[in-house]
């Protein structure tokens, strides 16, 4: 009768610890300073609506080249990798004053993102455009959606943050960035 107790205590202690590692938890990218705090920062590829304020020869789409610079007329090269919007309102504004224009008024805004890329078991892999708010599944749906071999729960994103790159899983529920490279990989069963 002991030896029934015993072995019904160790089953009960192995299916809570089996049920304590399915909680539900996200896993989440593997470097703190890869998460998506903090305001969004340019890179190559993204587009930028430039409004210099009473200078319709200035006011235009400027595109990130792969230096991580826009060109404009009258200043040259501004580099604006790993910057924000506002920080590159203030330094075209500091360029025009200095000669160009008395008091000039700028504003900054992303006109378009850079693309995202999905690879692995989705139904059509490839670079896509980027819409705010996504997340890594909306970014599988635009990609054609889980294969039937496709792992549903989560997802591996490689993601560069000030140069560099940070990679890990994270949840399909959670959300991705302009750049990222989302990885679908096969369920074990």
């Amino acid at each position: 009768m002991q030896v029934v107790r015993l072995g019904a205590l160790v089953m009960t202690g192995l299916l809570s610890i089996f049920l304590a590692g399915c909680t539900g938890e996200r896993p989440a990218l593997l470097h703190p300073s890869a998460t998506l705090e903090g305001p969004y920062r340019l890179d190559t590829g993204d587009q930028l609506r430039i409004v210099v304020y009473e200078q319709a020869n200035l006011t235009n789409t400027y595109q990130v080249n792969q230096s991580g610079a826009i060109s404009m007329p009258l200043i040259g090269t501004v580099a604006v990798r790993g910057t924000t919007t506002s920080e590159i309102e203030k330094r075209i504004e500091s360029q025009l004053a200095g000669g160009f224009l008395r008091d000039p008024d700028v504003s900054v805004e992303v006109a378009s993102y850079r693309p995202f890329f999905v690879l692995g078991e989705v139904g059509n892999p490839g670079q896509y455009a980027y819409v705010p708010g996504m997340t890594a599944e909306t970014a599988i749906a635009v990609a054609g959606g889980f294969t039937a071999r496709s792992n549903m729960r989560t997802v591996r994103v490689s993601r560069t943050i000030d140069g560099e790159l940070h990679e890990g899983r994270l949840a399909v529920i959670e959300p991705i960035r302009p750049g990222d490279t989302i990885f679908v990989s096969e369920r074990l069963f």
